[in-house]
């Protein structure tokens, strides 16, 4: 890590390094190109891989990764202003292909392999067993510095994708959103084992929304409480920590309130795989079009429901998904 980058605060950060950034870019000849982009109210950053899915029932491969189910789950809502960033290998090219042909604007980088996750569920599929067999390239600063959003949500699947030098850099263009099950992700011989996150602290300074489910907050903070562990993660530096946990909803706090948002029941357990990546979907969806935490919590978990009925990314509108809460509101269960 760049010793000069450790240090900073967010704020002087981006206020003395990034003038000097922004200055040579202004020299540079590609300086026109950059201002003349498209800035993006979402842009979703992180690998495409190939899942294997092992369920009680049954065993499906398919394209998978936080990429992957936000943007189609984005796709299927009302005017999105949204750019995939992501890096394949070859062979895998058709995935961006068909994304393409769907309406998804996506950015690509070479990469010498995909990643290939490996899933096993338990009968209760909040549990799963996961197995990495091929990686990607990472992701670079000088890859990601023309790229323009008000929001950047970083869809890390191993510890270093994406580097704490990018997310300092990202943070002083748009609010920077992770998820942070992907830096806590060690990788030995084939098979992920939880680790906490060496870089966390710097990390949090510059991040304005992390997600965390119930094991992972336990690993950064120490806390297996909720609340405290927000409140840890908050203090830190995170300015909108989701506490995700599986049937029993989440929690979203923000330095001065907490929001218990309840899960709404699905008809049926299908394909967990993807339920935390689509509520964040849904989530930065509403927050970058001016909904409050609340709401966009809510609508999140609902969208969240919908993709767990069925394999593979979320396919539901915004009316199925306000269908799907009213619903749930009428029968009185939640």
């Amino acid at each position: 890590m760049n010793p000069i980058l450790s240090k900073h605060k967010h704020s002087d950060f981006c206020s003395n390094d990034m003038i000097v950034v922004h200055f040579f870019l202004f020299l540079h000849p590609k300086f026109q190109k950059t201002i003349m982009m498209k800035r993006y109210k979402f842009c979703c950053i992180g690998h495409i891989t190939l899942d294997k899915v092992v369920t009680q029932h049954q065993t499906v491969h398919m394209p998978g990764g936080t990429s992957y189910y936000v943007a189609n789950a984005i796709r299927h809502l009302d005017d999105p202003d949204f750019l995939l960033v992501t890096a394949v290998g070859a062979p895998e090219m058709h995935v961006v292909d068909d994304l393409r042909s769907k309406g998804v604007e996506v950015t690509v980088f070479p990469s010498q392999y995909s990643v290939c996750f490996e899933n096993i569920y338990e009968d209760n599929q909040n549990n799963r067993r996961q197995n990495v067999l091929a990686k990607a390239d990472n992701f670079t600063i000088e890859q990601l510095s023309e790229i323009e959003a008000d929001v950047y949500h970083l869809g890390v699947l191993l510890a270093d994708d994406i580097s704490l030098e990018t997310i300092q850099v990202l943070s002083c263009k748009g609010r920077v959103s992770v998820d942070s099950q992907g830096y806590l992700r060690e990788v030995r011989e084939t098979q992920v084992h939880a680790i906490d996150w060496k870089d966390k602290r710097a990390a949090m300074e510059h991040i304005h929304f992390l997600k965390a489910n119930e094991h992972e907050m336990e690993v950064l903070t120490g806390f297996s409480d909720v609340y405290p562990a927000a409140k840890q993660l908050f203090d830190w530096g995170v300015k909108e920590v989701l506490i995700t946990l599986g049937s029993e909803g989440s929690v979203l706090y923000d330095g001065t309130d907490f929001y218990r948002i309840p899960a709404y029941k699905p008809r049926a357990i299908v394909d967990a795989t993807g339920c935390g990546d689509t509520y964040m979907a849904g989530y930065l969806y509403q927050r970058v079009n001016g909904l409050s935490m609340e709401q966009a919590g809510h609508f999140a978990a609902a969208l969240a429901t919908l993709k767990i009925e069925n394999f593979g990314p979320a396919q539901a509108t915004n009316e199925e998904v306000l269908q799907c809460m009213n619903s749930a509101l009428s029968a009185g269960s939640i």
